[in-house]
């Protein structure tokens, strides 16, 4: 489904892969999803197109993108060609201390995640060697690693890739005429009317009319164009929203779902359940734990 959220970060420490690879019939083909925490992915091999905040870029290889904290995405990869990547996916909450002997690289850490970033990508690494031996000697030490040890050395492994990365990303942050050229996607133009309506009950009708579409061409166009249907982003985007207001406020479930134009609460509730897997109220209370212990640990 179109949203994503089995990655619970507030079970483990870090979610790490290296060099994974997938090509043919089990080529990866994301939908729209969004995640807890921050995610970082750095294409090895690989070509395809990348949807986030409503604009696309093209995913080539030696890139890496960063998607920050319930930032809605959406990948869909070319099958005809190997898709190899790392991802590195955490709560930077928890690893903020461990930057904080490092003023400049601590900035530079909190400005990934809660800043709005120009564009979400970074082209033409150059040489990947540095990263390469960072996430190499990770993968080759997770298998030894012991439960009380993996803090440690997720610790060490994200401040000396932030601090490689740094120098890079301060380098062409802002400069999209560092990668290829962006294009126009087809759908962008429907995200964009979604975005403003996304809240309200959804109809064909009016989009088309608005868009100068056809009901029928405009879902062909965006289902072709996204591999989802219009309905599921609407609901995807909903429940981005909805984690968001569970994290970030103290409104009431009712509220929550109401702002996201979803009136009816035990609807909201089970809609919630169906793509997250716990209710709205086991959400909260699930990230109010994670919190209080990582308050507890950094205390």
């Amino acid at each position: 489904m179109s949203y994503d959220q089995n990655i619970r970060l507030h079970k483990i420490q870090l979610y790490f892969a290296y060099q994974r690879s997938t090509i043919g019939t089990e080529q990866y083909q994301g939908t729209f999803h969004a995640h807890q925490g921050i995610e970082v992915l750095i294409i090895h091999e690989g070509r395809g197109t990348l949807i986030v905040d409503q604009k696309s870029y093209e995913i080539i290889p030696n890139m890496v993108c960063v998607f920050q904290p319930y930032q809605l995405h959406h990948i869909q990869m070319d099958p005809e060609t190997p898709f190899v990547r790392s991802i590195v996916h955490f709560e930077p909450s928890l690893y903020e201390p461990y930057f904080e002997p490092w003023p400049r690289l601590l900035a530079f850490f909190k400005h990934m995640h809660t800043s709005t970033l120009h564009v979400p990508c970074l082209y033409d690494l150059g040489e990947e060697k540095q990263f390469h031996l960072l996430f190499q000697s990770l993968a080759e030490k997770l298998p030894k690693l012991s439960k009380q040890d993996e803090l440690e050395e997720y610790s060490l492994f994200l401040v000396a890739f932030f601090r490689s990365f740094m120098p890079l990303w301060e380098q062409r942050d802002g400069q999209i005429h560092s990668g290829p050229t962006r294009k126009s996607h087809q759908a962008e133009r429907i995200l964009s009317w979604l975005e403003e309506h996304y809240t309200e009950p959804l109809r064909l009708e009016m989009m088309s009319a608005d868009l100068h579409l056809s009901p029928f061409h405009l879902s062909h166009l965006f289902t072709e164009c996204t591999g989802t249907s219009i309905s599921d982003y609407v609901t995807a985007r909903r429940l981005q929203q909805a984690v968001k207001l569970l994290t970030s406020t103290d409104q009431a479930v009712a509220r929550i779902g109401e702002a996201i134009g979803v009136t009816n609460c035990s609807y909201f509730c089970k809609m919630f359940k169906s793509h997250i897997g716990i209710t709205p109220h086991q959400y909260r209370k699930q990230l109010q734990k994670h919190h209080e212990a990582t308050f507890t640990r950094q205390s």
